[in-house]
């Protein structure tokens, strides 16, 4: 029989180091030859990103020792950093950005020397950055990179601009500015990079403005190739209220993309000759599902989709989770490949008739997945799951739709307490801890995520909230927040938390909510407008709203709150009224603060005017702040600090016995 303990109180084999050290996934797939290439984090190594190498016959490692990071920083939170090709001699031949300078660099893992600087280094401001970079050996004598450039001109976070730009692979442009071809204007604020047609003759890539983020509008451009230059460029498809969040080219010509006209981001083809959807109209090529294809645009380089070459097309498609399907644009059929995994990363690659991604399971974390279409068959290639304690200890999931203000729908992964080693009292109820992810136009993953088993092993319940506004589940259900950011995500958070309690699930009197970046905003904005939670765990949050859109934040979200908030020259109320820094008079609950100092998106500062408001009330609470991190943790010793704390503040406000971990220190 198994013991009965305390919710709260269990032992458990899942520690802070366990879960630090399980952190963070493979990206960035890729082929060269008939190798696959990826990143890989390394939370001990100071949270760099690997650059990881699979030969043919199978033997794996890391191409570069620390402290290479390969990893951007354009729009901070950067995308594709590396790209490879075979050389005339047979070798790979790779480039990628390192993030400690930012410069994109050209290495030969086969040859006798080190990376070679591709790009110079600028002093102004944020400097040179670059993304999301293609190979074009045959442009010029030595070839050339066809990338996203982003080139500070000021000191200010949002002097800046972005374009198309071509560096020479010859190292010329290493100390020289002006060895960089400009291959587009910077009329356009934000772009992706340049996608070749087939024949070469052509290419296309992603364009926005501000003050839309890419899930409200984006156009894709198609541009001729004429002598190693881009002209003629025109939008064939897109729109202010339309994201087209990928394109790419077909064997025939065919423009293919994922457009969201429809509600769902849906893929869809241009027939070669048309120049816009006037002319020609696109077909929607599995229309009627009402499920998403594509998602949103947080890095440059993201991909749902790719062509094979028998015509057909490998599509990462689901609602609120996700699968890997081969789609037959022609007949519209859709074969999903089997197994459990239920999260794809938009992260897809293609050589003949295999496909290369990145997936997880809600018992198997994130592993490199090859399927080979021909056989329907798909095995791990790389980052192979292994249980690092017993499975029984995994948290379990029930996928639920709650019922939110006026009827609304509210979709959530309720993780309840799980522990092969005790069981709760029948006359008990668990506490829960509401986590509202970040963005907020993002969404929970149906992952294993040992950060979640380390409560739930414990007999603390967690519940992921997909509140309005999250991706996932259409446009419309992302469009509930325009305007409403600090009113859905904390009513529909709220709903959720009672729900569980009034069915008995959740101990009305142990609720917490945590939250990061826009999930931190709404935890602070629950702790300072509700009275549902008794504490509350705040990482790197925005806190006051006028201050984050004057200049105190970087570019790409700078003018985010024009759609979530409104314009702050229209409602300047607005960005005061529902602000936690506004309402920390309010606040009466425990609270945990986490910071990252070198934090660019959310600065310290945020947290500080907080607290500065906060202290000599008597509201008990504790600030840690990290230095060497920024917007989301990396470093294991960080996050094992960090989830230690929260625990310990749970343990304090429910009265739990915790001596497995450090006690936080609460001031107030």
């Amino acid at each position: 029989m198994v013991p009965t303990g305390a919710y709260g109180t269990w032992p458990s084999p899942v520690d802070a180091a366990l879960a630090a050290s399980h952190d963070g996934r493979p990206d960035h797939v890729g082929v060269v030859g008939d190798e696959v290439w990826w990143t890989e984090p390394r939370p001990a190594e100071n949270g760099r990103r690997a650059l990881i190498r699979r030969r043919a016959d199978g033997a794996t490692g890391s191409v570069l020792p620390a402290p290479w990071d390969v990893r951007s920083r354009v729009i901070e939170y950067g995308g594709q950093p590396w790209a490879g090709t075979v050389r005339p001699d047979g070798g790979p031949l790779i480039v990628f950005v390192d993030f400690a300078d930012q410069r994109l660099y050209a290495y030969a893992p086969d040859g006798p020397g080190e990376p070679w600087p591709l790009t110079p280094v600028s002093d102004l401001g944020g400097g040179l950055r670059w993304v999301d970079p293609h190979l074009h050996l045959d442009q010029g004598e030595r070839g050339e990179v066809w990338c996203v450039l982003e080139e500070f001109t000021g000191a200010g976070p949002t002097d800046l601009r972005r374009l198309i730009a071509a560096v020479p692979l010859d190292g010329s442009a290493a100390g020289d500015r002006e060895a960089v071809r400009e291959l587009t204007d910077d009329r356009h604020r934000f772009v992706t990079g340049p996608k070749l047609s087939p024949d070469g003759r052509r290419a296309a890539w992603i364009t926005w403005d501000h003050p839309r983020m890419p899930w409200d509008g984006t156009v894709a451009m198609v541009a001729d190739v004429v002598n190693g230059s881009l002209t003629g460029s025109r939008p064939v498809v897109g729109d202010i209220d339309e994201s087209v969040a990928q394109v790419e080219w077909d064997r025939d010509g065919s423009l293919l993309f994922v457009s969201d006209i429809g509600n769902w981001w849906e893929p869809q083809r241009l027939r070669p000759g048309s120049v816009a959807r006037a002319v020609l109209p696109t077909s929607r090529l599995c229309p009627g599902r009402e499920e998403e294809f594509g998602g949103a645009l947080w890095k440059i380089g993201l991909s749902w989709f790719r062509p094979l070459e028998n015509g057909t097309i490998a599509v990462i498609h689901g609602k609120g989770t996700n699968t890997l399907g081969i789609l037959d644009p022609e007949t519209g059929e859709l074969v999903d490949v089997a197994g459990d995994r239920t999260e794809w990363a938009a992260t897809l690659a293609v050589d003949g008739s295999r496909v290369i991604g990145v997936a997880a399971s809600p018992h198997s974390s994130y592993e490199v997945v090859e399927l080979d279409t021909a056989t329907g068959h798909t095995r791990v290639i790389g980052a192979p799951h292994r249980d690092p304690v017993d499975p029984a200890y995994y948290p379990t999931t029930d996928v639920r739709t709650f019922s939110g203000p006026g009827g609304r729908e509210i979709h959530a992964h309720v993780h309840p307490p799980h522990s092969p080693d005790r069981t709760g009292p029948d006359d008990e109820r668990p506490p829960y801890v509401v986590w509202a992810h970040g963005g907020p136009t993002s969404r929970n993953p149906l992952v294993l995520d040992l950060e979640v088993a380390y409560f739930t092993s414990r007999g603390i319940g967690v519940v992921e909230v997909d509140y309005g506004g999250s991706t996932g589940y259409g446009r419309e259900y992302r469009e509930r927040l325009r305007e409403q950011w600090g009113v859905v995500d904390v009513e529909d958070c709220a709903a959720v938390a009672r729900a569980l309690a009034a069915e008995g699930t959740a101990d009305p009197d142990r609720l917490a909510v945590r939250g990061g970046s826009a999930g931190g905003w709404t935890a602070a904005a629950s702790l300072t407008g509700t009275d549902v939670y008794a504490c509350g765990t705040i990482l790197f949050p925005v806190l006051d709203l006028t201050g984050w859109a004057t200049d105190g934040t970087h570019d790409f979200e700078s003018q985010y709150l024009d759609s979530l908030i409104g314009p702050l020259d229209e409602v300047p109320e607005r960005y005061r009224d529902r602000s936690p820094l506004t309402a920390a008079g309010r606040l009466s609950t425990p609270f945990l603060l986490l910071q990252g100092l070198d934090d660019v998106i959310c600065p310290p500062v945020q947290c500080e005017r907080f607290l500065a408001a906060v202290r000599g009330r008597g509201v008990p609470h504790a600030y840690l702040a990290f230095e060497g991190e920024g917007h989301g943790f990396r470093r294991a010793d960080t996050m094992i600090r960090a989830l230690e704390a929260e625990l310990s503040l749970y343990a304090q406000t429910f009265g739990l016995s915790r001596p497995d971990v450090p006690r936080l220190e609460l001031e107030g």
